[in-house]
């Protein structure tokens, strides 16, 4: 028997929706995707230095976030750049004084600032007026007079731009001091 034209489309019709519909997975990946990428990038404003659980950072009120640079790590018993050791010793160095010490200290440091300022030799017109960035953490146990000599060096090796990591103290407690 014959179907009419109506029925056709009825028949068609009702197959199409008779059907169990199907989730897109692939959209959905899309979206979140995309919503990991903008959570990574909106992270929040804090920035916390990588700090080893050796370094006991002196207390301050710090109101500028740190930014990207090259990082100093100042210990009781050694020196790190970039996480690489540069200079390292038995004795603490709120321990010794003597001088000859000191100077191997400093030239290790000097010698690693040139080779990673070589590394990069171009600068822009920020570090051509103010220097180098560095960020040099340290022990709250480490003498000023090795902090001022590490920053000399600095000053020696164009990273004159320096900044002190330090424990920031919280709002409440700022108000109440």
């Amino acid at each position: 028997m014959k179907q009419s034209a109506r029925a056709k489309r009825r028949a068609k019709h009702h197959k199409r929706f008779s059907s169990t519909s199907k989730l897109n997975l692939v959209s959905l990946m899309d979206i979140f995707t995309i919503l990991v990428f903008f959570l990574i990038v909106n992270q929040s404003e804090v920035r916390v230095l990588e700090t080893t659980k050796q370094i006991n950072l002196p207390v301050s009120v710090a109101e500028e976030l740190p930014s990207e640079n090259v990082l100093i790590t100042v210990l009781n018993n050694r020196v790190l750049v970039q996480e690489r050791a540069v200079w390292q010793q038995e004795e603490a160095l709120h321990k010794y004084t003597v001088s000859d010490n000191r100077a191997q200290l400093i030239e290790a440091l000097k010698a690693e600032l040139v080779y990673l300022a070589a590394k990069r030799p171009e600068l822009s017109e920020s570090e051509q007026e103010r220097g180098r960035a560095v960020t040099i953490i340290g022990d709250a146990a480490v003498p000023y007079q090795v902090l001022k000599q590490i920053m000399a060096a600095c000053a020696d090796s164009d990273y004159r731009n320096m900044s002190l990591a330090v424990k920031q103290i919280a709002k409440s407690s700022q108000s109440e001091g």
